[in-house]
């Protein structure tokens, strides 16, 4: 009985579902595939610029706190009148900001960067020729990569 029972069931499901699918035209389903695939696609591309977002954030904020180092380390080498030291770890920071706007699309951050690596291009040649440059205006260049860290 049971057994008559199920297979009844099961024959009532089948024709159910069969007079539901001819109920639905074909083009219907077609296009409810094709709009997820078109909604796939949103997702997919949006993980994909989110996740290119982020390794450009993660790059620029690694570029920025080497920079700081070698700012920090020029102020220690200045401050120990190694004018040469100084001038080549300011050099070893502007290297690092460059590396950083490098193969970037202009915008309001990579305009920032380029004023910090034309401001410490400007300390540079002060250092180099042995001439001490004040721990204010390095102070100065310290805080606007503090700043350009903090966004």
């Amino acid at each position: 009985m049971m057994k008559f029972l199920s297979v009844l069931l099961l024959l009532i499901g089948a024709f159910g579902a069969g007079y539901y699918v001819g109920q639905r035209p074909v083009g219907t389903l077609q296009r409810t595939v094709a709009e997820l695939q078109q909604s796939l696609k949103d997702v997919s591309r949006n993980v994909l610029d989110t996740t290119l977002g982020i390794e450009r954030d993660l790059r620029r904020r690694q570029g920025l706190v080497e920079a700081k180092s070698r700012l920090v380390q020029a102020k220690a080498q200045m401050a120990e009148r190694n004018f040469g030291e100084a001038a080549k770890e300011l050099s070893e920071a502007i290297d690092a900001v460059e590396a950083i706007i490098k193969g970037t699309k202009a915008d309001t951050m990579t305009n920032a960067l380029r004023d910090l690596a034309g401001s410490l291009r400007e300390v540079k040649p002060e250092l180099a020729t042995g001439k001490a440059v004040t721990v204010k205006k390095l102070d100065e260049l310290q805080l606007k990569m503090d700043q350009l860290l903090s966004k």
